[in-house]
């Protein structure tokens, strides 16, 4: 009996070491060990460091991808340029899963002969992160323009406990302005981070432990399928809650970042890319909102849903990068960075 066990447990070691190996061989996502590296309200990877980004788990679009010294995926690093413009925004701006050349920062950048981009971008941030990266980018390195891609959700997800904070959020229930930073990692995550398997299990797959069991014990049956759902239109009682949460965001992004402000800001502020997405009924994301917030506040904001029209007229290629993935392509980006570089050049 003992040497059956013995037998089971080395080839259950022997499979995970295979897997281990595999997942090394393959374009598996590695670990970005982000933290506050540089600035205790920016969220960064180490500067230099390595790593390896795909999607999904068949692994698509992988990337093999480097930090500059700052600790952003930029094309090179940031030295005091006052002549410099400061693209600020989420994945969007970072474009991990794109090549380097149809990333926001160097398609703008080509865009601005004779002027760098430091491009800035952080996943999982919202519109008070981004008033800290403009504070940063003026008070390190004299940047006196910025360009901002925004979600249409950037404003909304500023509530603490949202997921997408780094370090300011406003406190859901009075929406006063607090810090929530990440905390450190725990073992079992410090372990992760070494192991190319459990990156696969955890980052690739979404494998979550807490529902695992539950979801294989649980029938779900046909008419319980996401597209059978309806949606529920939102009361005017929660419109209203989201535009005083909208409000209450732009009016503290702009205490912060308006002293770090010595040129433009210019605001993209992208939308749905085709008109067959619109859903009936209000806007649960009051974009509308949120753009005449902004513009009340002084920048030059920009909607991109026009801009995405106009190219919907003419061409039938999509500015998704795929059906699997809602970011802007190399398409959809060029789109969006020809309308900042025009801006930037508006008198």
């Amino acid at each position: 009996m003992a040497t059956t066990r013995l037998r089971i447990a080395a080839g259950v070691l022997l499979t995970l070491a295979g897997l281990e190996l595999l997942c090394r061989l393959l374009p598996v996502s590695t670990a970005t060990l982000t933290g506050y590296h540089g600035d205790p309200e920016l969220l960064t990877y180490p500067p230099g460091h390595r790593w390896v980004a795909s999607t999904g788990w068949d692994l698509r679009n992988p990337q093999r991808l480097q930090a500059n010294a700052q600790g952003f995926l930029a094309d090179h690093d940031f030295v005091r340029d006052p002549d410099a413009v400061a693209l600020i925004g989420d994945s969007y701006v970072e474009g991990s899963m794109l090549d380097a050349d149809a990333r926001a920062g160097a398609q703008l950048e080509r865009l601005l002969p004779g002027r760098k981009v430091f491009a800035m971008g952080s996943p999982g941030t919202a519109l008070l992160d981004y008033a800290q990266r403009i504070r940063w980018a003026h008070e390190n390195y004299g940047v006196r323009d910025m360009v901002l891609l925004l979600e249409r959700s950037d404003a909304r997800q500023v509530r603490c406990g949202s997921g997408n904070v780094h370090s300011r959020c406003l406190d859901p229930a009075t929406l006063e302005s607090r810090v929530q930073r990440l905390p450190e990692p725990g073992p079992f995550k410090r372990l992760a981070r070494h192991s190319a398997l459990l990156q696969y299990l955890f980052g690739q797959v979404k494998l979550d432990g807490r529902h695992f069991l539950a979801e294989m014990l649980t029938r779900q049956a046909p008419a319980a399928d996401v597209g059978a759902r309806a949606r529920v239109a939102p009361s005017a009682a929660a419109l209203a809650a989201e535009r005083r949460v909208i409000d209450a965001a732009v009016q503290e992004f702009f205490r912060v970042a308006k002293p770090h402000v010595a040129g433009r800001l210019v605001i993209l502020v992208d939308g749905l890319r085709s008109p067959a997405g619109r859903p009936e009924g209000a806007d649960e994301f009051q974009r509308a909102h949120l753009i005449d917030a902004l513009r009340r506040g002084g920048a030059d904001v920009v909607d991109l849903e026009p801009v995405y029209a106009r190219h919907g007229a003419v061409s039938p290629l999509s500015l998704d990068v795929g059906p699997y993935d809602g970011h802007l392509n190399r398409l959809g980006l060029a789109l969006a960075m020809k309308a900042g570089a025009d801006a930037l050049h508006t008198p």
